[in-house]
């Protein structure tokens, strides 16, 4: 009583009784099917991010009208012109398709050596022919059969004699889960034909494709966004508009349109999409941008990655930020096969000695890390894995300082740097935002009209102080040289989160603070302390850095990874680190490579990679759940680790 349709999934047969039951109650039927840029991965562990909704029928059924057609005879105003082509553009950059979790690969080489054999030595491409699984429903609504594969077989080998006839077959298939249409045995003895038998990304074949021949898969529709010639042996959604060569006539309500308008209607405007980070609706072009994300991010490493040093609370963090590669676990270096990538724990000297450094990926905290301190085992949102060295080691280049010296940063890039700057210092955040919120009141009367300084605490075993300090390389005598240089200024000590929660040892003589500061101050956050202060005196703290986003004066006596590039006052920096980094950095360049290129990030909400700009979103809502009570088995793990004296 009182419903207006009825909604089943596409044509299948487990929609056959909503069918029914809406004809028999004079009800629309609503036809519900995946959308043509899914999700990461296919199958029912995978939501979809898309999903078609057809109140007319459904769009591979060419029996009959759908919505579909309707929408891509409708013609476009300009400014949905522009958006189509845009969005052709993010397609190919992206290098996506309707499912993503395949890597890009590299094609059989006797693709190429047939196209070196061939009579047209200026043919550059190859024709790409695709098989579909048996019992497809495509096939079946889309006009075709059995016969129609064999068909498109033999036309592909008759119309390009010449040229390499490439066979792609379902991934089920290749794994004999499923059966397809086209004898893979039989062809793969043809002398022009080669058969994929690698799992490979579409963008991969589709790219480098002269012709694409199909029955009704969807990668002819993804043939033409790449700008392909497409052949087709039944009737798709995207035959009969005159942008394919169709061997079947089209029906009658399908005309003429162009490639904008098959776009706009299939990406556009006929699905549905839903972001997968915030579960709200949304347009194609954030699912998109989400996926090209996850294909760039699971594409960097090897497809098999060995990890070592790594505890096991940190395994499960290891797997999310190493998604698209194999890792495997290993205690032992022996048990690392000669050759392979090795993912390291920071500055593990021993094993980077055993396995060697060409080979190597070290992984550390990136800088905006959590809610909650690293020593107390709390989830990281970034992590750097870097190639070259780690940004804290001073003695050897690193992934960042390459960036930073040679790398382009362009005003777009620059533009975002400074809208996350802004947003970091509006919103307060730091890498561990722990501490009160107050404001410290009282500073300044305190002071007296003197210069006040702050003076940030390390904890002094930590690898940033081995390879990044100088001839300074404890708080005490850091806060010595402070005093020194600035006798009449108002010295504030702050010690480091973790010495404050008795996670970490106290520097040597560190209780001594007092007699050489002016203020100790603790359990305060960073962001409300630098609002007091005028400069900043560290050794190879990232408060230094964290100081340059706020506008202040940042004087180092270490080589932090922001010294050398015209944005600090640096007395320690080696005549070795000042020629690696002899580039003059605007502090918006700084913040790019720093917070935007460098780190990785995985959401906390969905476990995939995500953006920096939706960490910060995910770190305000952390921070405002932390701020409503600790979890009970959290102040325990807290006690147990002070206890212990327990380090990272």
């Amino acid at each position: 009583q009182g419903h207006e349709a009825v909604a089943g999934w596409g044509l299948r047969g487990s929609a056959h009784r909503a069918i029914r039951y809406a004809r028999q109650h004079g009800l629309t039927y609503l036809a519900l099917e995946d959308g043509f840029l899914r999700s990461l991965s296919p199958g029912k562990g995978e939501a979809p991010l898309s999903m078609v909704i057809d109140d007319v029928g459904i769009y591979y059924d060419a029996t009959r009208a759908s919505l579909l057609e309707k929408l891509i005879a409708q013609p476009l105003s300009p400014k949905e012109i522009s958006r189509s082509q845009c969005l052709i553009s993010r397609w190919r950059e992206g290098r996506v398709s309707k499912y993503n979790y395949q890597r890009d690969g590299k094609l059989p080489e006797s693709i190429n050596k047939n196209k070196k054999a061939s009579a047209q030595p200026e043919y550059g491409g190859y024709v790409l022919v695709v098989d579909q699984v048996r019992g497809d429903a495509s096939i079946k609504y889309g006009q075709a059969d059995e016969t129609s594969f064999q068909r498109m077989i033999e036309a592909a080998l008759f119309e390009n004699p010449t040229s390499t006839i490439v066979v792609k077959s379902h991934p089920e298939v290749i794994s004999g889960n499923k059966r397809g249409h086209l004898d893979l045995d039989a062809l793969s003895s043809h002398p022009r034909v080669t058969v994929l038998t690698d799992d490979l990304h579409p963008s991969t074949f589709l790219e480098q494709a002269e012709a694409v021949y199909v029955v009704t898969s969807q990668m002819g529709f993804e043939g033409l966004i790449w700008g392909k010639a497409v052949r087709t042996f039944g009737m798709p959604f995207y035959a009969g508009w005159s942008l394919t060569q169709d061997e079947l006539p089209a029906p009658e309500r399908r005309g003429t349109a162009t490639i904008e308008q098959l776009v706009h209607a299939t990406l556009i405007a006929y699905p549905r999409y839903i972001n997968p980070e915030t579960g709200k609706v949304c347009e194609v072009e954030e699912v998109l941008k989400h996926l090209a994300l996850q294909r760039r991010m699971r594409g960097r490493f090897p497809r098999q990655i060995h990890a070592k040093g790594f505890s096991w609370l940190k395994k499960r963090h290891v797997r999310r930020f190493f998604a698209g590669s194999s890792v495997h676990f290993c205690r032992q270096n022996e048990l690392i096969p000669d050759g392979e990538t090795v993912a390291l724990w920071g500055s593990d000297s021993s094993s980077a000695t055993a396995v060697g450094d060409g080979n190597i990926i070290r992984v550390e905290d990136g800088f905006l890390r959590s809610v909650g301190l690293g020593a107390e085992l709390v989830r990281p949102l970034s992590w750097v894995m870097d190639q070259r060295g780690i940004y804290y080691d001073a003695t050897r280049p690193s992934d960042l300082e390459h960036l930073l010296q040679t790398g382009e940063f362009d005003a777009a890039l620059c533009a975002r740097a400074s809208r996350l700057r802004q947003r970091i210092v509006l919103q307060g955040l730091s890498k561990y935002n722990v501490g009160t919120q107050n404001e410290m009141e009282g500073i300044s009367a305190r002071a007296a009209g003197r210069r006040v300084i702050l003076v940030p605490g390390q904890v002094e075993t930590d690898a940033s102080i081995r390879f990044g300090a100088a001839s300074i390389r404890t708080n005490m005598d850091l806060l010595r040289a402070v005093r020194r240089a600035n006798p009449s200024a108002y010295i504030i000590f702050k010690p480091h989160p973790d010495v404050e929660s008795r996670l970490r040892a106290a520097g040597v003589d560190e209780d001594q603070a007092c007699t050489l500061c002016d203020e100790l101050v603790e359990n305060i956050s960073l962001h409300a302390l630098l609002k007091r202060v005028d400069e900043v005196h560290v050794l190879t703290s990232l408060t230094g850095f964290e100081s340059l986003l706020r506008g202040k004066p940042v004087i180092t006596y270490g080589q932090p990874f922001y010294a050398g590039w015209g944005l600090t006052v640096d007395r320690a920096l080696s005549d070795e680190v000042a020629q690696r980094r002899c580039r003059k950095l605007t502090l918006d360049e700084l913040v790019a490579g720093v917070l935007i290129c460098y780190p990785t990030y995985v959401s906390r909400n969905t476990g995939r990679f995500t953006t920096v700009e939706r960490v910060l979103d995910e770190l305000l809502e952390w921070r405002e759940s932390a701020e409503q009570g600790r979890a009970p088995w959290r102040s325990i793990l807290r006690w147990l680790l002070s206890v212990r004296g327990a380090v990272r």
